[in-house]
């Protein structure tokens, strides 16, 4: 498991039905491409968020496939149509086979 690793969610707590609203998401990771080396000139091992998976009441949103070249800290934003109550589950897959996950309600009033 990466060291530091953390999620960080943000949305909004309520919605009216059929609203769109703006999610974003950030995690913690260095992201390393496996490109660079250390001080000795040993390759620094390939460790990277490889795929971001986001639900809504257990249908899929946002199915993301990262590769290396993405930054330290992969951060997302992107929108979402709320069609009622329910929880968004967001989950990060990491190539040492760690995943981050959490969850957010959002209420429909």
């Amino acid at each position: 498991m990466a060291s530091g690793v953390k999620p960080r969610v943000k949305v909004p707590a309520t919605a009216t039905a059929g609203e769109v609203i703006t999610i974003k998401t950030l995690i913690s990771h260095t992201m390393e491409s496996g490109q660079r080396k250390d001080s000795d000139g040993n390759t620094i091992p390939r460790s990277i968020i490889n795929r971001f998976h986001v639900t809504f009441n257990d249908e899929t949103v946002i199915d993301v496939v990262l590769e290396p070249a993405i930054s330290t800290n992969p951060y997302f934003e992107f929108q979402a149509t709320v069609p009622e109550s329910g929880t968004f589950k967001f989950t990060w897959y990491d190539d040492d086979g760690s995943v981050y996950e959490d969850s957010k309600e959002v209420s429909v009033g």
